[in-house]
């Protein structure tokens, strides 16, 4: 048995805990912030209960071998999930609007085509599939596998691209989100859906690379869930599953260094000078500057520039309106414009919103 320290209680840090105390191994993890689930927060006010980070679920597999590999209730028996339909609704500046049905490839093509034109949804399909061959590719040595000793082949974009024709210049395959867009599915309006699917997870669709395109795959071949009571819901059951585990939690313990001996860590240190010594260091949070050792005159590892989000918590009392989505997305008329300010640390004028249900 290992002594374990997890730094950081969000649900990738909980889930691991899970499955190490589970192996046998005690796990202790220090979170600096007064309690769990990392960007899955939640404000209440008045009687009105927000979910402060995201408002669906996607790929809940991840979540049912999580809780099928460390005990005996099931994911759907600690929280209730139901899939959304539509997944979204997509409103774009020249008044066009689409609702795209939830994990179903025929009627996305079809709403596509009867709101964008002919055609439309022939291109989103296509793309799709080779986002798929993306998945296909990167699922199994990235996700399901130990990462190989070699590691060259992961740096290879599985994308397989079309090759762009260029007027007197060379064939180019697309080699960012932005490119797909613009030389895959020319239409701007899905080039603007697609953007849209990198700009929710933080990602500038000019700099993301095109395998990043294998996210609104994910999104559509598993589908969009809603957990009852608010995303919250999951981190309070994947808390409730690590305490049965006999996971220790230390709340407003921020670590600032991990400790190294011979070459490994072995322990870490807390911001009130405490020392903790572990057999094994599992880092489930942004690393920040001086937390982890150099080598080899590299540099410090610093948590990346990642755009913050304005939320707006709005509540509304009286009946909801019959068939009212779960999410919307107010798709930008500039997007340059938009993710120069939002990438160049500035406020954009014309921001992308979301609205979530």
């Amino acid at each position: 048995m290992a002594r374990i320290a997890v730094i950081g209680a969000g649900t990738g840090a909980m889930a691991a805990a899970a499955r190490l105390s589970v192996a046998g191994h005690r796990v202790t993890v220090y979170e600096r912030a007064e309690t769990y689930g990392g960007s899955l927060g939640r404000f209440a006010r008045d009687g009105f209960v927000f979910d402060t980070g995201p408002g669906l679920l996607h790929l809940p597999a991840v979540y049912r071998d999580l809780f099928v590999k460390t005990g005996k209730e099931s994911l759907e028996q600690c929280v209730t999930l139901t899939q959304v339909d539509p997944a979204s609704r997509h409103l774009f500046a020249d008044g066009t609007a689409v609702s795209l049905p939830n994990a179903s490839r025929a009627g996305v093509t079809g709403a596509l085509d009867r709101a964008l034109g002919e055609g439309a949804g022939a291109r989103w399909g296509d793309f799709l599939d080779r986002a798929g061959e993306a998945w296909n590719r990167s699922r199994r040595p990235l996700l399901e596998e130990p990462l190989p000793e070699d590691r060259r082949a992961l740096a290879r974009d599985p994308y397989p691209a079309v090759r762009h024709r260029r007027l007197l210049r060379p064939a180019r395959q697309a080699g960012t989100v932005a490119e797909v867009g613009a030389w895959e599915l020319t239409d701007p309006r899905l080039a603007s859906l697609l953007d849209g699917y990198a700009l929710s997870y933080g990602l500038d669709p000019r700099r993301a690379p095109a395998a990043a395109a294998l996210l609104p795959y994910m999104e559509e071949t598993f589908g969009s869930w809603y957990v009852a009571g608010g995303v919250r819901a999951l981190a309070d059951a994947v808390y409730a599953r690590c305490l049965a585990r006999k996971v220790e939690f230390v709340f407003g313990a921020e670590v600032v260094r991990v400790a190294e001996k011979d070459g490994r860590a072995a322990g870490i240190e807390l911001a009130d000078g405490a020392s903790v010594e572990a057999d094994h260091v599992v880092l489930g949070a942004q690393p920040a500057p001086g937390l982890l050792p150099v080598r080899d005159g590299g540099r410090p590892a610093g948590a990346p520039s990642v755009p913050g989000r304005f939320q707006v918590l709005l509540s509304l009392r009286g009946a909801r309106e019959a068939g009212a989505v779960h999410r919307t997305v107010v798709h930008t008329a500039d997007p340059g414009a938009e993710q120069d300010a939002v990438f160049g640390g500035r406020t954009a004028e014309l921001p992308t919103v979301t609205v979530l249900r």
